[in-house]
C-alpha cells in the first residue's frame, strides 16, 4: 500500500546490536498467541505437528521428528501417483531441493500410494520433468491413511467408504520446535506454486529471527516509496523496542495516526 508520508525514527542513529530474537516484545510474545496443543483434534498454526514413522522411498523413518532434528521442515501430500499434476509437482520440489537444503529447511512428500508404486511413478516424474532433476527426498507411503488423519487431510469418517479417500494437496511448514507454522490445502485440480511456499520458508524463518513480519508481495512490495522489500515489525514489539533494537525503521504516517505501519530494511535487521 502506498502511505502518504514516512517519519523517520528518533532513534535511526544508534546502532542496533542485540539479535531481535531477544526483543522481549517480540518472536516469542507473538507465537505465545497461538497455542500449542488443539482442545479439539483439528491441527492449527502453533500447534506441534503429529509425530508418525512410516516406510519411505528412502527407507524406514522412525520418526519424523526425529528426521527433522534441527532443521525446518514441510510435510507436502499429493493425492495419487500417475496423476498429472502430482507429477509436475514433484518436478518443481525437485528443483528447489537444493534451495531448501541452503536454507536449513527439509521436505518429505506423502501420498496414500504404498512404496514400489512411488518408486515406479518417480521414473515418469524424472522424464517428464523439463529439466534434468534427481528426487533426493523421502516420499512417504501411508497407504492404511493414518498420518493423513493425523494431519486431518479428510475427514475420518470417510474412512472406510467404498475406495477410500485421497488426500488433498496439503503443505504443513514446520520450525525447529516442530510447530506448525503454516497449512495450505489445495483442492486436487489446483497444482502448488514451489516458489511461494519457498518464498513462505523464507519470511517465517526471517521472522522467526528478527520479531518482523513480511507485508504483501514481499519482497516486491512498498517500491513507491523507496521501500522495496522492508518489513514491518510485529505488531507485539513495544514502542522502547522498536527504537532500541530497530533504530533504522520508518513509521508510514495513515489518515488515522496510528503508528502501527513501521518498516525497516530487511539489511537493516540486527545480525
Amino acid at each position: 500500500a502506498k502511505a502518504s508520508r514516512i517519519n523517520v525514527s528518533a532513534a535511526a542513529s544508534a546502532p542496533a546490536r542485540a539479535y531481535a530474537k531477544a526483543v522481549p516484545t517480540g518472536t516469542d510474545m507473538y507465537n505465545s498467541l497461538y497455542p500449542e496443543k488443539s482442545s479439539d483434534g483439528i491441527l492449527r498454526l502453533g500447534n506441534f505437528a503429529p509425530d508418525f514413522g512410516a516406510d519411505t522411498t528412502q527407507g524406514k523413518m522412525k520418526s519424523f521428528h526425529d528426521w527433522l532434528g534441527d532443521s525446518w521442515g514441510i510435510l507436502f501430500s499429493h493425492p495419487a501417483d500417475f496423476t498429472p499434476v502430482c507429477t509436475t509437482e514433484i518436478g518443481r520440489v525437485a528443483l528447489k531441493y537444493d534451495w531448501l537444503m541452503e536454507n536449513n529447511c527439509k521436505i518429505a512428500t506423502l501420498s496414500v500410494d504404498p512404496v514400489d508404486s512411488h518408486e515406479t511413478w518417480l521414473k515418469d516424474v524424472v522424464a517428464h520433468c523439463e529439466n534434468n532433476i534427481e528426487i533426493k527426498f523421502p516420499i512417504i507411503a501411508d497407504p492404511d491413511r493414518q498420518i493423513s488423519l493425523k494431519y486431518n487431510m479428510f475427514d475420518p469418517a470417510n474412512l472406510d467408504d467404498d475406495g477410500l479417500p485421497l488426500t488433498i494437496r496439503a503443505v504443513f511448514i514446520i520450525d525447529p520446535d516442530k510447530k506448525i507454522k503454516l497449512i495450505l490445502n489445495y483442492p486436487a485440480s489446483v497444482g502448488r506454486n514451489m516458489d511461494e511456499i519457498c518464498r513462505c520458508v523464507e519470511a517465517l524463518q526471517l521472522s522467526a529471527k528478527a520479531s518482523i513480519a513480511t507485508p504483501a508481495n514481499w519482497p516486491n512490495n512498498h517500491e513507491s516509496i523507496g521501500m522495496k522489500g522492508s518489513v514491518f515489525l510485529l505488531p507485539t514489539v513495544s514502542e522502547d523496542d522498536a527504537k532500541e533494537y530497530f533504530p533504522d525503521h520508518q513509521t508510514c504516517g495513515v489518515p488515522s495516526g496510528k503508528e502501527y505501519l513501521r518498516l525497516c530494511p530487511k539489511d537493516k535487521l540486527p545480525a
